[in-house]
């Protein structure tokens, strides 16, 4: 990330910062990796640390299936309405392990009466369908249709959507989200090479500051409960912040593709790394203009990863039977690539309009409980060449 600076703040820190009625501003650092990585200066109108009561904690998380089969996977979501009340029931994790999990969330209420805080992962939310507002200390940030959503850990947030259809698909990391290294020069300014730049990096644009006493309920997500604390006064009552560490929003939409002549492999649409996994983007582009050139994937042996991807729009033309909203996971240990009949298909064809989310991990992926009622038993046997007629000729996108 880059440095940011929003409201006031004084001209050095750790110095005496004074409110009106000359009492001091509560000044907050909060840092990564103790305090060798990024961080950010916040200052409060009152202190972060008072609590006015503790709740029992409240179970929360996914129950892993250890024993399903090695194979490949359709997890079919598209016809998913609603997945819960509010935001946090309606987060449904369907692939997990030690480094990431994969959620869908589609609440009914568009708003919370509660802030929420992640306290052992940073979080990516990707808009597949809504509008609204998140709303943090940081102030607010504008999200929309095709935004990823990236909110390090211990963020205190709550999010507003206007009415409408509301899909999300949420990725949750157990190490900082960064954007792509090879991107990056020495002090961290993206690229020329760099299919994006820090101009296409939304920022929050309006800080709020509530100073209202009251009762107001922040739930904390960490080792497998959502912890209840109850503050008498609001999360928002900052005055300004400044550093590197803060929400942001940046669009699929102004991801720019890298292009060949012969076919590209995915690490071009690398978005964000972590550890262990990486977010790629594909994007409407040009196909390869080697004369010769195939412009479907070719066959791939994953021998160390595991291939998500979740299919957001367009024809996928490598694919049968999948749908809008539908995740496949291709694990390691067997090769996947494009159904049949789809490489003839391909050839000649001069550009592809879909748009995908790709997660690449580098452990294994677990299904879990809430993932079962999605599943596509026939998605193993799609590689088989159809008879005419059968289920791998319908469905076509």
């Amino acid at each position: 990330m880059y440095y940011y600076r929003l409201g006031n703040i004084p001209p050095k820190r750790h110095t005496q910062f004074r409110q009106p009625d000359g009492s001091l501003y509560k000044e907050e650092l909060v840092s990564s990796e103790g305090f060798s990585g990024i961080y950010s200066n916040l200052y409060h109108t009152y202190p972060p640390t008072r609590i006015k009561a503790v709740k029992d904690p409240v179970k929360y998380g996914p129950t892993r299936i250890d024993d399903y089969a090695l194979r490949q996977t359709h997890l079919n979501t598209s016809k998913v309405a609603t997945t819960g009340d509010d935001y946090l029931s309606a987060r449904k994790v369907l692939l997990t392990n030690t480094d990431c999990s994969i959620s869908i969330c589609s609440p009914r209420q568009r708003k919370t009466d509660y802030f929420y805080k992640n306290a052992e992962g940073d979080e990516v939310l990707y808009v597949h369908d809504g509008k609204g507002t998140l709303i943090s200390p940081f102030g607010k940030l504008d999200i929309r249709q095709g935004d990823y959503i990236v909110i390090p850990r211990t963020v205190i947030y709550k999010l507003e959507f206007e009415e409408g259809p509301l899909r999300l698909l949420i990725i949750e990391s157990s190490s900082p989200v960064e954007t792509v290294k090879r991107y990056r020069n020495q002090l961290g300014q993206l690229m020329e090479h760099s299919p994006y730049c820090e101009r296409d990096i939304r920022p929050p644009h309006e800080l709020i500051t509530e100073t209202r006493p009251g009762e107001y309920l922040l739930q904390i997500k960490k080792q497998g409960y959502l912890h209840q604390y109850v503050y008498d006064y609001s999360p928002l009552d900052l005055v300004g912040w400044d550093g590197f560490l803060w929400p942001y929003a940046f669009s699929i939409h102004d991801f720019e593709p890298i292009t060949g002549r012969i076919h590209q492999p995915p690490p071009v649409h690398q978005t964000f790394q972590a550890h262990n996994f990486v977010i790629c983007s594909f994007v409407p582009r040009l196909f390869d203009y080697h004369p010769q050139a195939i412009p479907a994937p070719y066959n791939h042996s994953n021998i160390d990863s595991d291939e998500v991807l979740y299919y957001a729009e367009g024809n996928f033309m490598s694919r049968r039977g999948i749908e809008r909203g539908s995740f496949t996971l291709h694990p390691g240990g067997l090769p996947h690539g494009p159904h049949p009949g789809t490489v003839e298909k391909s050839i000649g064809a001069k550009e592809t309009h879909e748009l995908a989310v790709m997660i690449d991990t580098f452990r294994p992926l677990f299904l879990t409980s809430d993932s079962l009622e999605f599943l596509d038993a026939n998605y193993p046997m799609s590689w088989t060449d159809p008879a005419p007629g059968s289920f791998h000729e319908v469905n076509t996108p």
